[in-house]
């Protein structure tokens, strides 16, 4: 058994010697010369694509997949200058022995699979930390591959593998079996997650009323695409499909127990998506937070306030609570501000030169116009109450409040209109109820002194 894996290795030792010894022929510069042209004609197929796509489609040759953010970045050159390889090694090999070839090939197929992977990722998870891990080690485990295939390594780890066997159930799986089904898993789930995330940023192309409608589809879209990935990606393992209906069975008695709320939130937000009682854009205010919605998710929707909290509700709370949608037939907003002027004031005159200062404020409406009213009688002066109206309450309320005070501000100190401070009017007096008390005296003495 000793000597059964030596004649593998030597050949294998054997095939890497003469690979060298092809490569150091003078016909390796012939090979050389047609791999430079490939690669150029390759990037000369992509900077014209790129050129045409910026002039048709701007948005579509920017940061994209296929392109990237240069000419080699993306997926096309490699899968390009890949295809133009295999067609000049097959046009080559007919006369001279292909060994610069021999290598373009494989480091071309594995550029790909990098590309392609990190591409992907980066595309779909913009902003997860992980996938720069994930990246690193997708690029480490491909180049790996590809120098243990050049110097013979890999078809003895895969012999080896091979008889790495473990029984599971009446399956039987070796170790290479599980290598090449996880490879193929995670190829599968990767092509999945790309489909979905072009379609996804097809539908949310653009902008409108829809918005919400596309968001949903685009959701419905990514988890089909990825159930039928994973199905696809569990039959490359080796898993038998037909084993998941006793899963399917425990995750639906989960669902009715355990699983409750997380399944009535995900059904609450395709609800909320499908009924658009709830848009993307819409200023709502919950449970006493009010703010903008930024991003409904399948499970839960994004509330941005105009201070730049976020709050992450639950979908099912949008249904089952009460929700205040200033947005959802008219985004007009009432506000108000309220201002004393002194007693003796002509009230009547200053009402319409308050109406016409706060028309002139930029956000106030001029239809439904602001109007003035005459409160409340206060202590310290008359109380005037300044309503208006603004049709863009996502913008801030409170900047345009300012506004407002500011030019009532202006007007009162123009026309010579006092605020008036708190006044408080303090009157005392002492009186000896009895006299000739000595006690009520001396009582009378110390309250004298201390008034």
């Amino acid at each position: 058994m000793a000597t059964t894996p030596a004649a593998p290795q030597a050949l294998n030792l054997d095939e890497f010697a003469r690979l060298l010894h092809t490569l150091a022929r003078p016909q390796s510069l012939v090979e050389l010369a047609l791999l430079a042209g490939c690669l150029l004609v390759a990037w000369g197929v992509v900077r014209g694509l790129r050129h045409t796509l910026r002039v048709e489609a701007p948005e579509a040759a920017a940061g994209s997949i296929w392109f990237g953010r240069r000419d080699i970045d993306g997926v096309l050159w490699p899968v390009i200058a890949l295809a133009l390889a295999f067609v000049a090694k097959r046009v080559v090999a007919g006369t001279v022995q292909a060994a610069v070839f021999e290598l373009a090939v494989p480091v071309l197929l594995s550029l790909v699979v990098i590309r392609v992977s990190v591409r992907v990722l980066g595309a779909t998870f913009p902003e997860s930390g992980w996938v720069r891990v994930v990246e690193r080690s997708i690029s480490w485990l491909a180049w790996l591959a590809v120098v243990l295939w050049v110097v013979g390594i890999l078809p003895l780890l895969l012999e080896a593998m091979d008889d790495v066997v473990w029984h599971v159930g009446t399956s039987r799986i070796s170790l290479r079996t599980a290598l090449e089904g996880t490879i193929s898993a995670g190829l599968v789930l990767v092509v999945a997650l790309w489909i979905s995330a072009g379609i996804e940023r097809r539908l949310l192309r653009g902008s409108g009323d829809d918005l919400s409608l596309r968001k949903m589809a685009a959701n419905l879209v990514r988890a089909a695409l990825l159930l039928v990935g994973l199905l696809l990606a569990l039959s490359a393992v080796g898993i038998d499909l037909t084993a998941l209906s006793v899963l399917g069975g425990a995750v639906g008695v989960g669902l009715g127990f355990g699983l409750q709320k997380i399944a009535a939130n995900y059904v609450s937000g395709f609800v909320i998506l499908a009924e658009r009682s709830l848009r993307i854009g819409d200023v709502v205010k919950i449970d006493n937070f009010e703010g903008r919605i930024t991003d409904i998710r399948t499970r839960y929707t994004i509330v941005r306030s105009l201070g730049g909290r976020e709050a992450i509700v639950p979908n099912e709370m949008l249904i089952t609570q009460r929700v205040e949608n200033a947005s959802l037939d008219d985004p007009r907003v009432s506000l108000s501000t309220v201002v004393q002027v002194a007693y003796g004031t002509d009230v009547r005159a200053l009402q319409p030169q308050l109406v016409e200062t706060v028309r002139r404020v930029a956000r106030v409406m001029a239809e439904p116009g602001p109007g003035v009213q005459l409160s409340s009688f206060a202590a310290d002066g008359l109380e005037l109450t300044v309503n208006f109206w603004i049709r863009d309450p996502e913008n801030g309320q409170g900047n345009v409040r300012s506004e407002v005070n500011l030019a009532i501000l202006d007007l009162l100190n123009a026309q010579g209109i006092e605020i008036p401070f708190p006044q408080r009017v303090l009157r005392g007096e002492l009186r000896a109820q009895v006299e000739g008390s000595p006690a009520l005296d001396g009582g009378a003495s110390a309250a004298r002194a201390e008034a």
